[in-house]
């Protein structure tokens, strides 16, 4: 069985105990949390967010991209929110490659080179710092003051906060 058919059994399950809720699609918590695709991120449980509670997006590295930022206009001016909480983590895959290297390798796999960066990093503290700079140049992002980012390690389940 694939994992999409378990994931189908699984919602029916859940379907069929679920609540009517009436939830908002603007967050309670008017926050957008930015981070990694990396499935050992327990985001809601980490921050003690329910459903509703807030936006989060996620990319491979949780770097602030075009797209990221494409949304994160939405969040804030259609839907309410003012703070933006970036994190990276521990042991992330995007510390382990340069982007020429991983452009190189699919060229040579299709004969095409990707024209979108990879966004690879050598050190996370500096990452979050390029991340929350290029929020704070943004001219599309209104709300800026609520922008903070940290770093969640893995092992501990602790977050710390990335300063200037």
């Amino acid at each position: 069985m694939s994992a999409i058919d378990r994931a189908l059994i699984n919602n029916a399950v859940h379907a069929s105990g679920h609540p009517v809720q009436v939830l908002m699609a603007a967050p309670a918590q008017r926050l957008a949390v930015v981070t990694c695709i990396d499935a050992r991120i327990p985001v809601p449980a980490m921050l003690g967010l329910e459903d509703g509670d807030a936006h989060i997006l996620r990319n491979a590295g949780g770097v602030i991209t075009e797209d990221v930022i494409r949304s994160l206009v939405i969040s804030q001016r259609l839907l309410g929110t003012r703070e933006i909480m970036l994190i990276h983590h521990t042991d992330c895959g995007m510390l382990s490659f340069r982007d020429d290297e991983l452009k190189d390798q699919i060229e040579r796999d299709t004969g095409i080179r990707p024209p979108f960066a990879m966004e690879a990093f050598t050190s996370l503290e500096d990452d979050v710092r390029r991340s929350i700079a290029r929020l704070l140049a943004s001219p599309f992002i209104p709300w800026k003051d609520g922008v903070r980012g940290f770093v969640y390690d893995i092992g501990t389940g602790k977050l710390s906060e990335v300063r200037g």
